[in-house]
């Protein structure tokens, strides 16, 4: 039994949809060797899914002060399973061991970063993640210190900031739609492509 990717309307076909959110689809496609459910729950709101995947773009492929691919993934893969989002985790956990080369640093972030075998800087990023993301937010004097000590920037700190918040709204639109994640994205970063 095949679980659905939304409890919302989906496109039957990629052809049905404008033309640049098609595109978008398979120039995914073309990378990754599928199309993202993520892409296919959000299709039905052309406006949404544009506005989405701008912000998302914006803020994951900008070039950061210091902040790594991998260590922004981290924030999102963190703070997903923070909010219980299986998408989120699975999906972002295996561009953690993609961009990290690090075929367990994901689960480990994923099940209690407190815990895992981190540096000082991670364990910071990630906290600062939980307070922007999950709590209360406020960037007081001690955590810009704390974070300035660390060696982010104001700038990273802003970026650790809003990519748990953006993904706290993802998170919250996956778990809406019961979106389930790519069975391709449980290997990826674990097992060599092709195989």
């Amino acid at each position: 039994m095949t679980t659905p990717i939304s409890r919302f309307p989906i496109p039957e076909s990629i052809q049905d949809l404008p033309e640049d959110i098609r595109d978008a689809m398979l120039k995914v496609q073309e990378k990754a060797g599928f199309i993202p459910n993520v892409f296919l729950m959000l299709a039905h709101r052309p406006a949404e899914f544009r506005a989405f995947f701008a912000y998302h773009d914006a803020l994951m492929e900008r070039e950061s002060d210091t902040l790594t691919k991998a260590e922004k993934e981290m924030i999102v893969v963190a703070t997903s399973a923070r909010n219980r989002c299986l998408y989120c985790v699975v999906a972002h956990g295996a561009l953690v061991r993609i961009y990290s080369k690090d075929p367990l640093l994901a689960d480990q972030v994923a099940v209690n970063h407190r815990v895992a075998d981190l540096s000082e800087r991670h364990r910071v990023m990630l906290d600062f993640a939980f307070h922007s993301g999950l709590e209360l937010g406020e960037l007081t004097d001690e955590w810009q210190t704390r974070l300035l000590e660390t060696g982010f920037t104001q700038d990273d700190i802003w970026d650790i900031g809003a990519i748990a918040a953006f993904f706290g709204m993802s998170n919250r639109l996956v778990t809406l739609a019961g979106t389930p994640p790519n069975e391709e994205f449980f290997l990826m970063g674990r097992v060599p492509r092709g195989q």
